[in-house]
């Protein structure tokens, strides 16, 4: 599933390929792509004729701000992708929804398995009030808050939506690594210099994750808007890397599982 890094690529290019330009068309292709509307025209009336003012990003959300007080939203799901394509191309399998705009390139909603989704909403985003505080706006003490004082497991925490949001299993990951932290230590049994480690670490992986456009893994879901790779999964130190040496100490990378999901963490490193 893409994260925050991968989100704010597509923020980004989307902000400068679409911002100014008028939506003239709109097709829906995937009901199930739409589906917080009652049908596909209640969404599409709601985009016509709009000007994109500015492309935003609440955690793992695009929010595509128009000159009304409406708001696109867009979440990838588990394999969504949007393509920035030439005017009128034709649409390649799984495409759901495309939008048009005047004088520019259309952009192409792409989802195989369709847990993404895209919808339109009021300037308030009532759907999006449960999240968290994004990770890189959030500084040490803010962060030592939101952590220290829950029992719960550390990745557990930082995957929480509802208290950061942005970060899933993967960045997790490599966050605990850079802050030498188990996935499996409480969150109220961090020291100060623990949670400076951690946030420090957060803030350079997802920023290093950014500047780098993302992680493409081997099933080469994720594409940024013009169909390139990512290149932070070069960087990985634990992610996926089972039985692999740690760059840090040697030790073999070793992986867990929790909540139904994989944890992968240096035993040697990060005690």
């Amino acid at each position: 599933m893409p994260e925050l890094a991968e989100i704010e690529t597509l923020r980004s290019d989307l902000q400068a390929e679409f911002a100014g330009y008028q939506i003239d068309r709109v097709e829906v292709s995937g009901r199930r792509s739409v589906r917080r509307h009652p049908d596909a025209a209640a969404f599409t009336r709601r985009l016509l004729g709009r000007q994109v003012r500015a492309v935003a990003r609440k955690g793992k959300f695009l929010l595509v701000h128009l000159d009304s007080t409406d708001v696109l939203v867009a979440h990838m799901g588990m394999s969504g992708q949007l393509r920035r394509v030439e005017a009128g191309s034709p649409k390649s399998l799984h495409t759901h929804v495309s939008v048009s705009f005047a004088g520019a390139f259309d952009l192409h909603f792409v989802d195989p398995r369709t847990f993404g989704q895209m919808f339109v909403s009021n300037a308030d985003l009532p759907e999006l009030a449960h999240l968290g505080p994004d990770p890189l706006e959030i500084d040490e003490a803010r962060l030592g808050g939101l952590v220290a004082s829950r029992p719960t497991k550390l990745k557990v925490i930082l995957m929480d939506q509802s208290i950061i949001s942005g970060i899933g299993n993967m960045y997790a990951d490599e966050i605990l690594h850079a802050a030498q932290l188990r996935p499996d230590r409480p969150g109220r049994d961090l020291s100060p210099a623990d949670i400076s480690n951690l946030s420090a670490a957060t803030h350079r992986v997802l920023g290093e994750a950014v500047a780098r456009r993302g992680s493409t893994l081997a099933d080469r879901q994720y594409k940024d808007l013009y169909g390139a790779a990512g290149t932070y999964q070069e960087l990985h130190r634990v992610y996926a890397r089972e039985g692999k040496p740690c760059s840090r100490c040697g030790e073999l990378v070793a992986r867990s599982r929790s909540n139904g999901r994989s944890n992968f963490y240096c035993p040697g490193c990060q005690r």
